[in-house]
């Protein structure tokens, strides 16, 4: 019975994995469970959220809050990578680690600290939307 068990939690990674790495999104948990469930029948939105633990934990994907209310997950890539969230349209745009990295560095060295930040993302109004408001 532990066998069985083991392998449908590796399977439920695995295909958690499958997916993320296909789509290069952003899904909440909900979104992931809905993917799976045609796959995996018997599979409850519990071990998908384990599931999502052990890979957070492990460093193979990413957990972030992009404003859509819900935790967002995706692949930890070869690359790290962050985001520019509008508030207003919600149009999200991606900045390449190059341009945060030195942020990141100054920070570890002025304050004798060890970042585990590997998602920055940060929020505010794109030029269109900051248009709109005045």
């Amino acid at each position: 019975m532990f066998w069985v068990l083991m392998m449908k939690s590796s399977s439920v990674q695995q295909l958690i994995l499958e997916l993320l790495q296909q789509e290069h999104a952003h899904f909440s948990a909900h979104e992931i469970y809905t993917q799976l469930k045609p796959r995996l029948p018997s599979v409850n939105p519990s071990t998908v959220y384990r599931a999502l633990e052990r890979l957070t934990t492990s460093g193979e994907i990413s957990v972030s809050d992009m404003g859509t209310g819900a935790a967002v997950y995706e692949m930890v890539g070869s690359s790290p990578h962050h985001h520019l969230v509008c508030q207003g349209c919600h149009r999200v745009i991606t900045l390449e680690n190059k341009i945060v990295q030195p942020l990141f560095d100054e920070l570890e060295k002025r304050f004798n600290y060890q970042l585990t930040t590997n998602h920055l993302v940060l929020f505010g109004y794109c030029q269109e939307c900051s248009s709109k408001k005045d």
